[in-house]
């Protein structure tokens, strides 16, 4: 609008004169002009203030609409991780309410499971990569007890609790639950967050969904040689269980690796209560356990250096890489942990 108001000054003013030129009758022309301006000018200033009016209207009703929506991240995704400690954990679905004045009445919404969202999903986001495609979370995993949900009278939010068994999902995978708005009683929905895919994560005492990263270092020794090799770099571990997690063996390539060779060259790590590690293969890969080492004795700790704790791991193994050589590994695998009170290693589950 403010273009508009430019222009129409911009015609008002071609209508006189240049200033070099002054006509016979220029001062009866001059007044003549200015009693013309004024009507033309008190019609801008009744068009500006009548827009402004309207605007703040507007702006008004906007500001106070109460719109609701599924709360989400990027993509319309919320990711909640759950501990593979718990037979069960709850993660929740949010619904807010929007607008700048509470609410006067309560707002009911139901929710139905909407699957073909994670279909489209994975093409958009994969396009026809189906490596990559996010599985949906099977039924029997999961328990939504009502998918209704009230926002009282006033208040901003409302929650539908989702309860997660998470024990046996693979962490080579990442698992949805899709659910959309399906009815409402009042108010209105925000269209771009009618809709929310529940994302499952995992982790256990160890390591987390995407992968933990730990320091290593240690010596590699192919069999039948005297020569060892010394091995520094960084190992991600995955958890698996409430008390196991998978890696890499030796130096095998880490975190470019794809699918395959996490299931080829992948061992499990199993944490005692004494703990003491059991390894054994993830996949075919040919590995064997070497016990009773003085230092690499497979077992698990937390180590305080002075100024810092880790999680410890100290391994001694041999293997089949995957240049077909048979290699004596020892290593140790380190992660900084500072102490969560929340989060202590042996939760306690009430049944």
């Amino acid at each position: 609008m403010n273009k508009f108001i430019k222009i129409f000054f911009e015609k008002i003013a071609g209508q006189a004169h240049p200033p070099h030129v002054m006509p016979a009758n220029a001062g009866i022309s001059l007044i003549s002009r200015r009693l013309r301006v004024k009507p033309a000018m008190t019609l801008v200033l009744l068009l500006c203030a009548t827009i402004s009016c309207n605007r703040d209207e507007v702006f008004e009703r906007e500001q106070y609409k109460h719109v609701f929506a599924l709360v989400s991240g990027t993509d319309n995704i919320s990711v909640w991780e759950h501990d593979l400690r718990m037979p069960e954990s709850v993660g929740f679905v949010t619904i807010s309410m929007g607008g700048s004045n509470p609410t006067d009445r309560e707002a009911t919404v139901t929710l139905a499971e909407a699957p073909r969202l994670i279909d489209a999903y994975n093409l958009v986001a994969f396009d026809l990569n189906t490596s990559r495609y996010l599985q949906p979370l099977a039924s029997r995993r999961y328990t939504i007890d009502s998918y209704q949900m009230t926002i009282p009278a006033g208040e901003p939010k409302a929650y539908i609790p989702v309860r997660i068994r998470p024990q046996g999902l693979s962490p080579d995978s990442a698992y949805l639950i899709a659910l959309k708005v399906d009815t409402y009683n009042t108010f209105e929905v925000n269209p771009e967050k009618d809709f929310v895919l529940y994302q499952v994560q995992t982790k256990n005492w160890w390591a987390t969904y995407r992968g933990s990263v730990y320091s290593q270092r240690g010596t590699m020794e192919e069999a039948g040689t005297d020569g060892e090799t010394q091995v520094f770099g960084t190992k991600r571990l995955f958890p698996l269980t409430e008390t196991s997690v998978r890696a890499l063996a030796g130096d095998e390539l880490n975190d470019n690796a794809d699918l395959a060779i996490f299931r080829r060259y992948s061992m499990i790590l199993n944490i005692g209560n004494d703990n003491k590690v059991q390894i054994e293969p993830y996949g075919s890969l040919q590995i064997t356990q070497i016990d009773n080492d003085a230092i690499f004795g497979n077992i698990v700790m937390l180590e305080n250096d002075g100024f810092r704790t880790y999680k410890t791991f100290l391994l001694h193994y041999q293997y089949t890489a995957s240049d077909g050589k048979t290699y004596n590994v020892k290593e140790e695998l380190r992660l900084e942990y500072r102490e969560d009170p929340e989060d202590p290693r042996f939760l306690v589950v009430s049944h």
